[in-house]
């Protein structure tokens, strides 16, 4: 009996360590919060002379400034905010001379709206109000320059010019005097740009259906309005020696509301200016195609002044997100960048006479799913992939001397850290690798596989398979569905801190014997215009919706994995094609995580009802002729209306001061969720946003997605 009862107590104790546990830690060899521990830089920059440069660093929520310089490039850290209060650093530049560093802390500079506004998830007393900071770059306290954002260091000396409530401000850059608007004009005044000598200041001026550039001088000069119309103006850049602009023209606002449903032409062209008398003429025009309407990649147009007077500027009009550049007195542009691949993320190097950018191109065929750093002269088509291989490398700069080229990159394991190397190519040197915790599992991360299949409609979806080997004959499975929707998984770590952490979940989950497939559903980058702007997608018909479908059914066709335990989770948009998923089709998604996603695309503030307010605003009572079709259309591509089907249990999480998609579009979905019947759970983060401004917070959301998903599709044998 007392064997029994000893017995009976160790089963006892060891059923209450196995329940007491979370879910995710009684599997696998690491834990999320050890796989979510990486560090991530992000914000690199390079001075406009020597060889310094500048980023900031996020490790578990203390975020600071680093920096490093030639020759040893040893990173130094500046700053001090060792304590995580949900604030990010942005904006980060180096002054030309490299002695200071200026950014920005606080605020939420990934958002739809409300970006400069105070962000407090750490529930603090007074806010940290969203402000403009500097520090030495030999070290020092940092100092307060005042609320502010957007800052623009000027080409020669310590000052800078920024933006507050719609005007534009200067403050030197060392804190010695206060910050002091510049001018007052009416609309909202942004888009600094400094002349090269830094005597004069291009803007943006909106003012709703038109916008003006303008150009600042001094405090006894007027304003010069660059050639008004009721054009929209903007995009300001400055040629090398100061006396002309370039600039983007758009058609202004108002005429008779065009169909919802139809895509269309969206017109722009080059302009340049005499920067003294502000006569303009037309440069070059856009192609009156589809694929001829303004670029929607990272940076948009990407325009810029160049050497050897070459005007270099962004367009999809061959199928491709390519750089193009064109001689500024015209004539025919020329593509810098040919072939099946993007451009992200371009820095033009000091000289001007190149360009360094992002490219999803190199030597192997899974390089589509990678970013590579790629080097192309302003004035001729020899673009050189300068690191090839099996890492990931992105946000190019180049040191103002013109020695090296620093970089992000990471690997499919390691986690991205600052690199830098020799501007003519060579072996990059790492920086920062002792700012990995100890406890990181590197070596125990797959490496996952480029994977393609057939949508119904004959369009080829892609992705990433995430897989260990072994494990039980029947494995459970996760459909990862990515945001944006412009937005492009990859075979390694992620250059958005957002998806990084999507890619270390995805770690986890393999780790604990699901085979995760991370979808690249149409609409996203990556893959070419016809991919990224497909037919009927969206609050028109949510066509990509196909695409998350097939993934569901490759899964199960897979002899490895049980058809009955097929999961999906995503945020953001990828939040509403999940909630779409399990409302369509509970019978091959079992389970899932919506992150605060769209579930009405009807309502004023998202979809076809935005589109429909856009489109009606200064028209007076007339309306699209497709408007009832559109907002039909638009209320059948939401989740909310395939509730009646909806069947799988579902976990929601939302932060509640979201600034992309409305807090309100997942409190009305519980509602109909409740009322349904549906079986679903909440977890609500107060006062955070859409991106985890909160370390805590982003680990809090990782462990309740993988707990749920292991709850519902793996049960503890």
């Amino acid at each position: 009996m007392a064997a029994m009862s000893r017995l009976v107590a160790r089963l006892a104790f060891v059923l209450m360590i196995v329940v007491g546990a979370p879910l995710s830690a009684q599997q696998g060899s690491f834990t999320m919060a050890q796989v979510r521990s990486y560090p991530f830089p992000n914000e690199l920059s390079a001075a406009a002379t020597g060889s310094r440069i500048a980023w900031a660093l996020n490790e578990q929520g203390r975020r600071n400034i680093w920096v490093a310089e030639a020759p040893d490039w040893t990173p130094r850290k500046l700053t001090a905010y060792d304590t995580d209060q949900g604030q990010e650093l942005t904006s980060v530049q180096l002054t030309a001379d490299g002695g200071t560093v200026v950014y920005v802390r606080g605020g939420d500079h990934g958002s739809n709206w409300d970006d400069a506004l105070p962000v407090n998830p750490a529930a603090m007393v007074e806010p940290v109000q969203v402000g403009l900071w500097s520090v030495p770059f030999t070290g020092g306290e940092p100092k307060s320059l005042g609320v502010g954002d957007y800052p623009v260091v000027v080409p020669r000396g310590n000052r800078m010019a920024f933006q507050r409530g719609g005007q534009i401000w200067t403050v030197p850059t060392d804190g010695s005097s206060a910050a002091e608007q510049l001018f007052s004009a009416r609309g909202n005044n942004g888009d600094p740009q400094w002349s090269p000598d830094g005597s004069r200041l291009a803007f943006a001026s909106s003012r709703g259906d038109h916008a003006f550039v303008g150009v600042y001088s001094s405090a006894d000069q007027p304003i010069l309005w660059v050639a008004p119309t009721t054009a929209r103006d903007g995009t300001p850049r400055w040629s090398p020696d100061g006396r002309s602009l370039v600039f983007v023209r758009r058609p202004g606002g108002g005429g008779a509301p065009n169909p919802i449903l139809v895509p269309r032409h969206q017109p722009w062209a080059l302009w340049t200016a005499d920067a003294v008398t502000g006569t303009a003429r037309q440069l070059w025009k856009a192609p009156e195609t589809l694929r001829g309407s303004p670029p929607s990649t990272q940076g948009g147009y990407n325009l810029h002044w160049a050497a050897k007077d070459r005007i270099v500027y962004m367009s999809y009009e061959d199928g491709w997100s390519h750089l193009y550049s064109i001689p500024s007195t015209g004539g025919t542009p020329l593509l810098l960048t040919p072939g099946d691949y993007m451009a992200e993320y371009i820095t033009l190097s000091p000289d001007g006479t190149y360009l360094v950018f992002a490219g999803n191109t190199g030597n192997t065929p899974s390089d589509l799913d990678r970013r590579h750093v790629v080097k192309v002269s302003v004035d001729k088509a020899d673009a050189t992939v300068m690191t090839p291989g099996t890492g990931l490398e992105w946000t190019p700069v180049v040191t103002g001397d013109g020695q090296s080229i620093a970089f992000l990159g990471g690997t499919a394991q390691r986690p991205p850290l600052p690199m830098v190397m020799a501007a003519d190519g060579g072996a990059p040197k790492l920086l920062g690798e002792d700012r990995i915790p100890s406890d990181f599992p590197t070596d125990q991360l797959i490496v996952p596989r480029s994977i393609s299949f057939q949508a119904p409609d004959g369009m080829t979806v892609y992705g990433q398979i995430f897989e260990r080997p072994g494990g039980a004959e029947k494995k459970p499975a996760v459909v990862f569905v990515h945001g944006g929707p412009p937005r492009q998984m990859l075979v390694g770590w992620h250059y958005s801190d957002y998806y990084a952490n999507c890619y270390s979940v995805n770690q986890y989950l393999a780790s604990q014997g699901f085979v995760v497939v991370a979808l690249n559903y149409r609409l996203g980058i990556g893959y070419g215009y016809d991919f990224h702007r497909p037919a009927n997608a969206g609050s028109r018909g949510a066509s990509e919706y196909q695409d998350v479908k097939a993934a569901g059914e490759w899964l199960r066709a897979l002899p490895q994995v049980d058809p009955d335990r097929i999961g999906i989770y995503g945020g953001s948009y990828g939040g509403y094609l999940t909630a779409l998923a399990l409302g369509r089709d509970s019978n091959i998604f079992s389970a899932g995580v919506d992150l605060h996603g769209v579930h009405d695309y009807s309502t004023p503030d998202s979809g076809a009802g935005r589109a429909l307010a856009a489109a009606m605003s200064g028209n007076g009572h007339s309306a699209p002729p497709d408007a009832e079709e559109a907002m039909e259309i638009a209320w059948n591509s939401s989740p909310v209306a395939s509730v009646a089907t909806w069947r799988s249990p579902v976990l929601l999480i939302h932060g509640e001061d979201d600034r992309n998609v409305r807090f309100s579009q997942t409190v009305d979905l519980v509602q109909r969720l409740a009322a349904q019947g549906v079986d679903y759970e909440e977890l609500v983060l107060v006062d955070d946003t859409h991106h985890w401004m909160m370390h805590a917070n982003a680990v809090k959301a990782d462990q309740a997605t993988v707990d749920y998903l292991i709850r519902k599709l793996k049960p503890i044998m």
